[in-house]
């Protein structure tokens, strides 16, 4: 397992469209084991391809206590969305310390293959439901700042870009 390099906004490889996987094979079982790895070594709850920039539809979740319940969910799909929506606090690996609120539906079920290529519906309520909907993002080249005001968002950047010079010099 190697601990992929995440890319940080406002990176422009964050905005690529991912697109569908064609075969769950060796490639991406190796591909699902070190995004696994990069996200617990990040501490993260969830992580998309797209983050360490590969551009296909593979997304990693764990939001158990004991991070040992890890969620794969490849060429995921919205099958159904809550009527109600609540503001989450949010945050993301590709933007550290920076956290937000961002509207969600309340619950999502999505329709997704696993790391075996078995089709899968998953429901999911609270936070594991923010979470899907906030990698399903990345996976459209949506970062979460984008649901902010561009004055919020413009700060953001600044600070991004300024933090990044820094960690450079």
């Amino acid at each position: 397992m190697a601990i992929l390099p995440i890319l940080c906004y406002p990176d422009p490889r964050l905005h690529k469209v991912a697109r569908p996987i064609a075969a769950v094979d060796d490639r991406i079982r190796t591909l699902v084991s070190d995004m696994l790895a990069t996200m617990y070594d990040a501490h993260g709850i969830g992580l998309a391809a797209t983050q360490v920039d590969v551009h296909e539809r593979l997304v990693v979740i764990d939001v158990s206590e004991e991070r040992n319940q890890p969620l794969v969910l490849i060429n995921p799909e919205l099958a159904w969305t809550s009527a109600e929506k609540h503001l989450n606090e949010e945050g993301c690996l590709s933007v550290p310390g920076i956290y937000d609120g961002v509207e969600r539906f309340d619950a999502v079920h999505v329709r997704a293959l696993d790391e075996q290529g078995q089709s899968r519906v998953i429901e999911a309520d609270g936070l594991l439901a923010v979470c899907i909907q906030h990698e399903m993002d990345h996976l459209m080249g949506k970062v979460f700042v984008e649901y902010l005001s561009p004055l919020k968002r413009n700060r953001i950047k600044t600070k991004m870009v300024k933090q990044q010079r820094g960690a450079r010099e």
